[in-house]
């Protein structure tokens, strides 16, 4: 394995807290600055592993752990890695945190309200099911994170952005300049 080990940064919130949003902006700053990322997101990786999702709590639990493990082995090889991922359960997390070097959780906090409200409107998905709380309210699933399934809140985070009084854009400078500074990176 390669002697630099990247970096792993989970960012963890609701569906509609701005997780995808912030990754991709975040991972746009840092490349003005000289530093690559990849963003895994779980929404892509679940469509090849279940076609079909159900989101029950074994789906589920595959689903994160095949995000963690995927992203420790590119980390191992000097690869930084964006998680894009709810991970509803804290478990689901502290699996990533126990098993990548170079790891930190960054929780995109939103009340679900302003969530339901970003989520109905999205236009552009990039992967993610479209209309879920909707489908939540209706019991059509009944296993939506903050609604059916519980969203378990990070404990210690090493950063927290509550993104109904940031601007994507603020947040996402917010974040790069964590990670420059968390991981000692200098502009290549």
């Amino acid at each position: 394995m390669g002697a630099r080990k990247g970096f792993a940064v989970w960012f963890t919130g609701l569906p509609g807290s701005g997780k995808s949003t912030l990754a991709r902006l975040t991972a746009g700053k840092l490349r003005r600055f000289g530093v690559k990322t990849v963003i895994l997101p779980s929404d892509m990786l679940r469509k090849y592993l279940t076609p079909k999702p159900s989101y029950s709590e074994e789906e589920r639990k595959l689903v994160y752990h095949v995000l963690a493990v995927t992203a420790k082995l590119l980390t191992e090889y000097g690869i930084n890695v964006l998680i894009d991922a709810t991970g509803n359960r804290r478990a689901y997390r502290e699996e990533a945190r126990k098993l990548i070097e170079k790891f930190a959780e960054v929780y995109v906090k939103c009340p679900l309200y302003i969530c339901m409200e970003r989520e109905a409107k999205r236009k552009i998905t990039r992967g993610a099911p479209k209309g879920i709380y909707e489908r939540g309210l209706k019991g059509v699933s009944p296993t939506v994170p903050g609604l059916g399934s519980p969203y378990e809140e990070p404990l210690k985070p090493e950063l927290i952005l509550e993104t109904d009084k940031l601007k994507p854009r603020e947040a996402s400078n917010l974040v790069a300049k964590f990670i420059v500074e968390r991981f000692r990176l200098r502009k290549a």
